[in-house]
């Protein structure tokens, strides 16, 4: 099978009526609770090798994920090679003790696992799964699962659109030469409103990198649809749940995601947001993106002090960052950042997605080409423009170090603090900082120059409006020198 193989099965299946998969999962199954799911075990000792660098494991059906997709190794030579179930491959659990299924039960998903140290190949680590729906998995050297990437979001934050899922239906895993240290998946994909095919270049390492290729086919017009869609969480970080008028989430850790910003990138700038939590109702935030060069949900608090928890190191979580092949070669559109309230760390509720301006027609196939590479520690390469980040943004109240007679409620205190590239050394450097509020006032910026970091803060004060906006306030802050932007643009909310 080739990539133009899955390209032609998709755009046969977007030129028929959708034909959604029968349930026909045995009751044994269906009826199975989350313990008795994760007490299913793959065995080691019967996972294919790949080539001595690769190998991979497989996901039994039953509980959530209910639908059966179709597995198949190929090499060079001969055709692709189905895998066929048998239920000895498997620890099955109390629950199921005793049992056995057919053949033709299949499997639910796979992960691959890869000898990130070659001298060392009996030594593998699973670093990247496909299970349930479209959603995968990817993780670099060292670090712990966290962040989801999707294939296509539809209808997300689409207001009287139920929201759709497509799902991957089939797999294609090429065998690579016995010492290749990149391996290809080739998957085909299925919904209602489209069809589509996918190539998945993947390379694990410190980072990990997948290149993907795609071409979706449309069964229908399509509300909204999201490109190179990510999934995380976020319950509370730095200023708490964030979201004006939150209800404060007692926690014992100090912060809970696996996510903390979105950062944008356009040929003219770069933004952070801060992800909040704790609004009445879900909301979607746009940032125009016509000359995207890339976008991602980043996890830039990395201290272990941050969040006390010794199981989940969420410290050790990946961010994904996703950048066109050429820039701007996902057309006019916008990041969509689309912010669920959830006080559970086990909701992902947060998705990010680029939304064309023009959604794909009936009969005219969207090509897309784009990598996903996995972020740890910043600095980082991956994410482009000798700017300086944002490491940390607290919010507080404004009346404790800047007191007025009368008070005036409502007043926020912000400290924003830069670190990077590009920053004076010198705290006599005539560095600025620029300030906006799409409502209110943001009052007496004051620079300072952090040298227990190295890096450079802004503390402000925004003055709430009379009448306060229905919706949320947008707050943005810069640093500057010369006339020339010297930090990525900070982009919050109140």
């Amino acid at each position: 099978m080739t990539f133009a193989g899955v390209v032609a099965q998709a755009k046969a299946l977007a030129a028929s009526p959708y034909k959604p998969q029968l349930d026909d999962l045995p009751p044994a199954l269906a009826k199975l609770d989350y313990d008795g799911y994760v007490a299913i075990g793959f065995r080691p000792e019967a996972a294919p090798k790949l080539n001595r660098l690769f190998s991979m494991q497989l996901f039994h059906r039953g509980f959530l994920h209910r639908k059966r997709v179709a597995l198949f190794l190929q090499s060079d030579e001969g055709p692709p090679r189905p895998l066929a179930y048998d239920s000895k491959l498997f620890r099955l659990g109390d629950k199921l003790a005793g049992k056995s299924f057919s053949s033709e039960l299949g499997f639910a998903g796979f992960r691959l696992h890869y000898a990130f140290d070659p001298l060392n190949a009996g030594q593998q680590e699973e670093f990247l799964v496909f299970l349930g729906a479209s959603y995968f998995r990817l993780r670099g050297k060292g670090q712990e699962y966290g962040i989801s990437a999707r294939a296509a979001a539809i209808n997300t934050a689409n207001p009287g659109k139920p929201e759709e899922f497509p799902d991957f239906t089939a797999f294609w895993i090429s065998e690579p030469a016995p010492e290749a240290h990149t391996i290809t998946v080739l998957a085909l994909l299925d919904s209602p409103s489209l069809a589509g095919a996918y190539r998945f270049e993947i390379a694990p390492g410190d980072p990990s990198r997948v290149a993907v290729s795609a071409s979706l086919h449309p069964r229908h017009a399509i509300g909204r649809l999201g490109l190179a869609p990510l999934t995380s969480m976020f319950v509370t970080g730095q200023n708490g749940p964030g979201a004006r008028n939150a209800v404060p989430i007692e926690d014992v850790r100090p912060h809970v995601h696996d996510s903390d910003g979105l950062a944008v990138a356009t040929r003219d700038d770069r933004l952070w947001r801060p992800l909040v939590n704790g609004r009445v109702a879900p909301q979607a935030s746009l940032f125009r993106a016509d000359n995207l060069v890339g976008f991602g949900l980043l996890q830039r608090e990395r201290r272990f002090a941050a969040y006390m928890d010794v199981a989940a190191r969420q410290e050790a979580r990946p961010g994904l960052w996703v950048a066109p092949t050429v820039p701007g070669g996902f057309g006019p559109g916008a990041v969509e950042l689309f912010e669920i309230p959830s006080r559970e760390e086990w909701n992902d509720n947060i998705v990010a997605a680029f939304v064309p301006q023009t959604s794909p027609a009936v009969g005219a196939p969207l090509a897309l080409d784009y990598t996903l590479t996995t972020v740890g520690p910043e600095p980082d390469s991956t994410l482009p423009g000798a700017l300086a980040r944002v490491v940390s943004t607290r919010f507080g109240s404004a009346d404790q170090l800047r007191p007025l007679k009368p008070p005036l409620p409502g007043r926020r205190l912000i400290m924003i603090d830069f670190e990077g590239p590009g920053l004076p050394v010198s705290a006599d450097a005539p560095i600025t900082a620029s300030v906006s509020a799409s409502a209110g006032k943001m009052v007496d910026p004051v620079l300072e120059k952090v040298n227990q970091t190295g890096g450079w803060r802004i503390v402000t004060e925004w003055r709430p409006p009379m009448p306060m906006p229905a919706g949320d306030v947008v707050l943005r802050a810069r640093l500057v020198l010369d006339g020339k932007p010297i930090s990525e643009t900070w982009d919050a909310v109140v």
